[in-house]
């Protein structure tokens, strides 16, 4: 095999022999690396592109990893049972790939459209509807699954081998797969988009598959069939394949519950869910590749096998168990000593990102990963390496598939993520006690350290909290803990923290900020619901509000008479019964006058054809991971379709969670799907767009007439809104001055989703994107109006502008200027709530850590 040993010095050292079956493993290894690259490709775009079909939730990730799996498992099965039978393995291997490229990419493109679809099947079957996501995943992984043990069996190790290169070729694989979830969000998705980047993970296929039949042509690659040596397996083989399924199930469980855990010590973004993955899968690697030798040396395998898994059970559940909030001061250390070499912010943000991903996942990864070839020496055999091989992945992927649902839709709903772990890692210990119990020990060591690693675990899963994460959650942040509830979409908490002289409630999913009940936290809120209640050209009846939250938003429409359908949709019900402890709502989450749907926002408008008056968005802010399907101009179509005549959409816009780029580009998806825009600001953070189909004509008259309705006028003079002037005074442009905002940027897509992948924000960035939204501010053409109204807008724009200027000055850290300013805006408007509130925030660092006068830090959502 003229491939495997070019070169005159590799043709020197070995025989041919040895050279030929040196290339063909170097060949075996790259092909399973480059698979493995693909498929972590795919699954990335699939679990994403799944968020538009089945609802943007927890069910969304669940049947994409699900599918998935079913069709890994389900391809090792038949295709490993087939390499045996195979004279031409890489042939066999090659189309394989040639599979896996065409369903692949087919199934890329036909998830964008098959929305429609699942809701269409939904509402004539039920839950025969699933069946069509889970076919578009479950079918190119069929083809996938088969891979691995195929390569396995065209390396026909020699006896006592097998468990070696099983192992290498295992740990390779699972390398090209962490290439793949690194480049498929920092590269791939953000340069080329959705669509494209399944074309280049078929492109990779391709090029396996063509490698596969140029080297299946080369008779010396043909092999004997394997027929008559399949048997009955031992009862200990049996039992080491029923153990390692159920070690899946674990080693997948505890990736549900670091998903739940971790997230307060990383980021929302899609950036950090990919660098714990990274670690997740390299922890696999290294332990498969560093104990792949030493499995089949070992002489009491069963032991090791005991040890490793019950091993990785006790790091899991003691990483959770010793965490404090001394990780955070060391990724703040890590993140200085990164930027200091570096001056790049956004590898100073990953190094935070792997260091919670080390302290967390790589040991008990790396122990999982070194019982691979463990479990290979016991359960498969060199006669039958393609069967058994697949039989091991396959039972081990099957295992995760149980692992996943059980963990997430049933352990930690009802346990919390610290009892799950704890659950989850006393049955790795029971694992342990039974795998040490087989056969005579030599080492009676090892017996012993099983045992021990058992009593390690039971006591630690007893004496550990089960509101552990969440104590250190307010240790961390300060306050008291009010509400704590886990459950399957996110572990809800609701602390009330000071800020200054005065007290806010916040609300924390997964431990990461959301919102709050601070005032200027009301006044926006408020503003998104009324304002375009208050504008509207008709007489409006029926309002659409996504997004729960705190409860203030769709609260503020019970402040408005005359409605006849308040309709809001929200994904947790912990959130939902969180909102009794937030003050402003008007008790949205009990009043019979607000219908609460517990569904994903967009998924929400396509299973529903209702139209309505209003639709106001307040989600989590865009950069978040899966949010930009509520901020894509594919989602403003839609939107667009369910609205009435002069029906009017409002999108939340907060200025601080993206940079100005990104700001642009979210406008400009705005635009394009409305031809008629204003835009608003509603607090220094937040801005509010404003879009309809139908001219947007302002009449003071009509205008006056709703705000001095009681209850809409007291709403809005909590918060510092005590006239139509001032309303009105919030105003900012019309859609020609957002065109010259946005220049030429373009939109954001569901298969461009620019935001969600846009570059890291610093605290500066809200400066630049204010000060250039504001120079864009054009009059305000007004129906009904006389000088005097404009005299007193004028007036209230002025101060609300300087206002503004000062919490800029206040982020610059520039205290005597945010002092000169405030002195002058108390003068002009001394009884004003919003502005006294920055007022007793008495030194810059309490304003510029309070929710009031500064922007989302990056481990924020809102």
């Amino acid at each position: 095999m003229s491939f495997a040993v070019k070169g005159k010095g590799l043709k020197a050292r070995l025989p041919p022999a040895e050279g030929a079956r040196t290339g063909l493993l170097v060949t075996a290894l790259l092909l399973a690396f480059v698979s493995g690259c693909a498929a972590l490709v795919y699954e990335v775009l699939w679990v994403k592109q799944l968020t538009l079909v089945v609802g943007a939730d927890v069910y969304a990730t669940t049947i994409g990893i699900s599918a998935f799996f079913a069709g890994l498992a389900l391809g090792n099965y038949v295709f490993g049972q087939r390499a045996d039978l195979s004279e031409r393995p890489l042939f066999l291997y090659g189309c394989l790939e040639a599979g896996v490229a065409c369903c692949g990419l087919a199934s890329t493109l036909l998830l964008f459209p098959a929305a429609r679809w699942f809701v269409l099947v939904e509402e004539k079957a039920g839950l025969i509807a699933w069946v069509l996501p889970f076919a578009l995943v479950s079918l190119p992984a069929f083809f996938m699954g088969g891979t691995l043990p195929v390569l396995v069996r065209t390396l026909t190790p020699s006896m006592g081998r097998l468990a070696h290169l099983g192992g290498r070729l295992y740990a390779t694989n699972t390398a090209g797969a962490i290439a793949g979830c690194l480049l498929a969000p920092f590269f791939l998705i953000p340069t080329f988009g959705v669509r494209m980047s399944g074309l280049v993970a078929a492109t990779l296929n391709l090029a396996a598959a063509l490698m596969a039949f140029v080297l299946a042509r080369n008779g010396k690659t043909r092999m004997t069939p394997i027929f008559a040596t399949y048997g009955q397996r031992g009862q200990r083989n049996r039992l080491a394949l029923v153990l390692y399924a159920v070690a899946g199930g674990l080693a997948l469980g505890y990736e549900v519950t670091w998903s739940h855990a971790i997230v307060q010590w990383t980021n929302t973004r899609t950036f950090a869910f990919a660098v714990v993955l990274a670690v997740y899968l390299t922890g696999l690697v290294l332990g498969s590749a560093c104990f792949s030798s030493a499995a089949d040396r070992a002489v009491e395998p069963w032991a090791y096998f005991g040890l490793l898994i019950s091993g990785a059970a006790l790091c899991a559940l003691l990483g959770i168990a010793v965490v404090g909030n001394w990780l955070g001061a060391l990724q703040l250390k890590a993140a200085t000593v990164i930027f200091t070499l570096t001056h790049v912010e956004a590898l100073a943000i990953e190094a935070r990102f792997i260091v919670a991903a080390i302290f967390f996942v790589l040991l008990p990864t790396f122990l999982l990963g070194a019982a691979f070839p463990f479990a290979l020496r016991l359960s498969a055999r060199e006669s039958t390496p393609g069967r058994d091989s697949g039989a091991v992945i396959a039972l081990n992927t099957a295992g995760g598939i149980a692992g996943t649902i059980l963990t997430g839709f049933v352990l930690i709903p009802l346990l919390g993520v610290e009892r799950s772990l704890g659950v989850l890692a006393i049955c790795a210990a029971v694992i342990g006690l039974i795998s040490v119990a087989q056969g005579k020990l030599v080492r009676q060591q090892l017996r012993w350290a099983v045992c021990v690693c058992a009593v390690a675990i039971l006591a630690t899963a007893v004496f550990l909290p089960s509101n552990h994460l969440a104590n250190l959650l307010v240790a961390s942040r300060g306050g008291r803990l009010l509400f704590h509830e886990p459950s399957a979409g996110g572990t809800v908490a609701i602390i009330e923290q000071p800020a200054g002289e005065n007290r806010f409630r916040r609300l924390y999913i997964e431990g990461v900020s959301n919102s709050g009940d601070s005032l200027p936290s009301v006044r926006y809120m408020r503003l998104q619901a009324l304002l375009p209640l208050i504008i509207h050209n008709g007489e409006p009846k029926s309002v659409l509000v996504i997004g729960f939250g705190t409860g203030i938003t769709a609260g503020s429409l019970l402040r408005y008479p005359n409605l006849e359908r308040r309709v809001c949709a929200e994904l947790l019900p912990a959130v939902v019964r969180g909102s009794a402890f937030f003050n402003g709502n008007y008790g949205a989450g009990r009043n019979r006058q607000l219908e609460v749907r517990l569904r994903d926002g967009r998924h929400e408008l396509l299973r529903n054809r209702e139209s309505y008056d209003v639709i106001t968005l307040e989600p989590p802010p865009p950069s978040a991971s899966g949010v930009v399907n509520l901020y894509s101009s594919d989602f403003y179509e839609l939107a667009a379709r369910r609205l009435n005549r002069n029906g009017l959409f409002a999108q939340w816009l907060p200025l601080s969670t993206q940079k100005n780029e990104e700001t642009r580009s979210l406008v400009r998806s705005f635009l394009d799907a409305f031809p008629y825009v204003t835009l608003w600001t509603t607090e220094l953070h937040e801005m509010l767009l404003v879009g309809s189909r139908e001219p947007i004509e302002l009449d003071l008259a009509r205008i006056d007439t709703r705000f001095i309705q009681p209850t809409v006028s007291t709403a809005l003079r909590e918060v510092g809104i005590n006239s139509s002037a001032a309303l009105l005074s919030t105003y900012v442009t019309d859609r020609a001055g957002l065109q010259r905002y946005v220049g030429n940027t373009p939109p954001t897509t569901d298969d461009r989703p620019r935001i969600e992948y846009g570059a890291w924000v610093s605290p500066g960035d809200i400066g630049k994107t204010l000060s250039l939204m504001i120079e864009e501010r054009s009059a305000l053409s007004l129906h009904n109006t006389d000088e005097l109204f404009t005299a007193a807008m004028n007036a209230e724009r002025d101060v609300l502008l300087n206002f503004y200027q000062a919490g800029l000055y206040a982020l610059a850290h520039d205290q005597l200027r945010w002092q000169e300013i405030m002195t002058v805006i108390l003068r002009r408007a001394p009884t004003n709530p919003y502005y006294r509130w920055s007022v007793s925030l008495t030194a810059t660092k309490s304003v510029q850590s309070s929710e009031g006068m500064s922007g989302p830090t990056p481990n924020n959502r809102k």
